[in-house]
């Protein structure tokens, strides 16, 4: 056969096996995307790929292994150096940061307590090769997605970074950590590192080591350790500052007790601790701190506030107390012991500590306070107690007792704000009438409320101008307002002006009108500050400026962007300057400056306030009663060998002689309110008390004959102008009235009336 033959054989073959039509285009060309892609995707180039970067991988990993080496010296924290703070002025107040610490061996560590730490550090301590890789990945993943720096090291991998490099969190330190720890590991036995360990963690109370520790919280030397006291450390170092229960608030307490039961629940997981001796395993609370050297009088407090300060922008104890640090704080010297001669003239002087027996409430009393520079936010005085040795934590920063009365002019603010209007329709402003008779039931809140006025007095006739209930802080007339307001509405207002949201803040409650969540006296500083400046949020600061050899702290801006406008900050204030004027803040008045503020006094007494601001100065004043054994809450009641002690008692006292002495030898000015709107008065009258007592049936204090049971909500279930079903003329209440104009007495409600709330607020 020729090659003409041979060719055509071959075509007539190719055509009796290629696909016809479409389907076989269509096909062909499948066939050749599917080369294509297999190229690219066929599973030896897959798996050489992968076996490929896993040799990446280790051959990256040798070489980081052979080129980062285990440092021969310890970092710089064997040779700490101290910090300087200063006033405001550039003088020194304290140095600080000497180092505490005092090695000792494994053996004077009772082996229980050892057992302790790794229970809640790192359980497979003495069976890992001294790194935790996934832990090290999440670590290194979490610091590149600023997502915090939680990465589970081994306590191998936290002595190399306590002993040989820094508390930076940075992804070099941490691959730099995972070599060394390695090394460390195949260098060491794994009780020199647990050794290393314990004798390197800062513990709080400028403590660093076990030693150190043992003394600070317990009094003992490390041997005498019991297994809870070391519990106790073991758990404490995750949070120093936020964990010691000298100092811990009732959220550090809680997490405190979370890991130092997850410490002995571990142990006995790792069969290390008997199931029944753990159930008998009690916590034991820590000793008293001692205070530090130069950090006598109020100068402790000053400087726990501004390491509080700097904790709340990232910068933590260990760094803190590394030292190195020159920390100006905003404390004008003047103001600071014009504060200090207040307390001890108006509150200390009067009280006999000693006396037991016949003045034993004096033993509880309690003072904190803060002023603020109202043009700045810097706070320029602090009052945190009689001083570290006997009172640890600073009452200025304590949030374990309601602010009470003196939150009421956040409600104001906050229906000023949203326009709020009252049940029956009408605009909220300083002239709006409201009911004041004590026990009265709120209308509009799914939350029964019926709160009783001080000593139980009604006040108008009945009815009374919000300019008036806030000079006589009536509790009826506020906690109608923050339903006519929404209590939801007016925590968000708190929460913008300064307040902080913890747990227990009521929700929805007209509660909250009477001040029953906690604050501190820097949040209410906060609060009235904002006022004071028009609107604009207030941040206090302490910090003035605060330098370091390896860069510069920034602290917060103390003055912010505007929450409230001018016309409600100045609102707020005008009627405060009402209160100093003609109502329960008398005690400040002064023709040396003008004042606005608050009174405040909580259910039992156990706090009272007194919160005012001049143009210049925002000062808080408080007094809390706390059981000098027990640390509960104890009423201030009996105080000095007197009676009841309210806000604008000792509390007012101490703000008009430290105000009057800072302010001397200064130009003081006026509150610039032009933009306050008082809205259109009422016919001009004075309050007029009645005071009924509690339960009984009340008549109205204008002698009308009208009666109704203390707490019956109003038949028209109005707080005031509307015009109830029977088409009567009514009063401004909305009670039907006789042709005369007086009003009727009610129909008998069959439901009991509400009960009273304690009274929450003083005169």
């Amino acid at each position: 056969m020729g090659r003409a033959d041979a060719r055509r054989a071959q075509q007539q073959r190719g055509a009796r096996n290629a696909p016809s039509g479409r389907a076989g285009g269509r096909a062909g060309k499948a066939t050749k995307k599917r080369s294509g892609i297999r190229r690219f995707l066929n599973w030896k180039t897959l798996l050489g790929t992968f076996l490929g970067g896993i040799l990446l991988l280790v051959v990256a990993g040798v070489a980081l292994y052979f080129s980062v080496d285990e440092p021969n010296d310890p970092n710089k924290t064997a040779t700490l150096q101290s910090n300087t703070y200063k006033y405001a002025d550039g003088s020194i107040m304290a140095r600080t940061g000497d180092m505490n610490r005092e090695i000792v061996p494994i053996d004077k560590v009772p082996e229980d307590v050892r057992t302790a730490f790794i229970a809640i550090e790192n359980k497979t301590f003495y069976k890992d090769r001294g790194v935790d890789v996934m832990g090290v990945f999440r670590g290194l993943a979490n610091t590149v997605r600023g997502k915090g720096t939680a990465g589970g090291s081994t306590i191998t991998q936290q002595y190399v970074k306590n002993y040989y490099l820094t508390q930076d969190q940075s992804p070099t330190r941490k691959l730099r950590e995972l070599v060394i720890s390695l090394k460390v590991d195949q260098r060491m036995e794994k009780n020199d590192i647990l050794a290393g360990y314990l004798n390197t963690n800062f513990y709080g109370r400028n403590a660093y080591g076990i030693q150190a520790a043992a003394q600070a919280y317990y009094g003992v030397d490390s041997d005498k350790l019991t297994l809870e006291q070391g519990a106790y450390l073991a758990a404490v170092i995750q949070a120093p500052s936020q964990y010691d229960w000298a100092t811990a608030g009732p959220n550090g307490k809680r997490l405190v007790m979370i890991r130092f039961n997850a410490v002995l629940d571990n142990m006995v997981e790792m069969g290390k601790l008997d199931e029944a001796k753990r159930k008998t395993l009690k916590f034991q609370e820590p000793i008293k701190p001692k205070p530090r050297p130069g950090m006598d009088g109020q100068k402790g407090y000053l400087i726990q506030a501004a390491e509080a300060e700097m904790n709340r922008q990232g910068i933590k104890d260990a760094e803190i107390n590394a030292g190195g640090w020159t920390i100006t704080l905003a404390i004008d010297k003047k103001k600071q012991a014009a504060l200090e001669k207040a307390v001890q003239d108006e509150l200390e002087s009067k009280l006999d500590r000693k006396d037991t027996k016949n003045r034993p409430q004096d033993q509880s009393v309690q003072a904190g306070a803060t002023s603020v520079d109202a043009k700045t936010g810097h706070i320029v005085a602090m009052y945190g107690g009689v001083g570290l040795t006997e009172k640890a934590a600073s009452n200025a920063l304590r949030s374990d007792f309601q602010p009470g009365s003196t939150f009421k002019p956040i409600v104001l603010a906050s229906a000023l704000e949203n326009g709020s209007k009252t049940q029956d329709g009408r605009p909220i402003n300083p002239s709006t009438l409201y009911d004041g008779t004590s026990k009265r039931a709120v209308v509009g809140s799914d939350t029964p409320f019926a709160p009783q006025n001080q000593d139980n007095e009604n006040y108008g006739d009945p009815m009374i101008s919000v300019q008036e209930a806030t000079n006589s802080s009536v509790n009826s007339v506020y906690a109608q307002m923050i339903v006519d307001a929404k209590p939801v509405n007016v925590k968000k207002t708190a929460l913008s002006m300064g307040m902080t949201d913890r747990p227990g803040w009521p929700q929805t409650s007209p509660a909250m009108s009477l001040g029953t969540m906690s604050a501190n006296t820097v949040e209410m500083a906060a609060v009235y500050a904002t006022l004071d400046n028009h609107g604009k949020k207030v941040t206090p600061s302490i910090i003035k400026k605060a330098e370091h050899k390896d860069g510069e702290f920034k602290p917060v801006t103390p003055i912010g962007s505007q929450v409230l406008t001018s016309t409600t900050a100045d609102t707020v204030t005008k009627v405060l300057t009402g209160v100093v004027e003609n109502g329960s803040g008398k005690a400040v008045r002064s023709s040396a400056y003008e004042a606005a503020g608050k009174t405040g006094t909580t259910e039992s007494n156990v706090a009272a306030w007194f919160t005012g601001y001049t143009p210049e100065l925002v000062t808080v004043v408080a007094m809390f009663g706390e059981d000098p054994n027990t640390h509960g809450q104890v009423t201030l009641t009996g105080t000095a060998g007197k009676g009841r002690a309210g806000g604008s008692s000792f509390p007012a006292q101490i703000w008009q002689a430290y105000t009057t002495a800072a302010l001397k030898g200064t130009t003081t000015g006026q509150f610039d309110l032009d933009d306050a709107r008082m809205g259109t008065p009422a016919p001009s009258r004075a309050p007029s008390p009645s005071a009924t007592p509690s339960g009984s049936v009340s008549p109205t204090p204008s002698g009308s004959g009208s009666t109704r049971p203390s707490g019956t909500p109003d038949p028209s279930g109005s707080s005031g102008g509307s015009t109830p079903p029977t088409g009567k003329p009514t009063t401004p209440t909305g009670k039907p009235t006789t042709p005369t104009g007086k009003p009727t007495p009610p129909t008998k409600d069959p439901s009991p009336p509400f009960p009273p709330f304690p009274n929450a607020e003083d005169r």
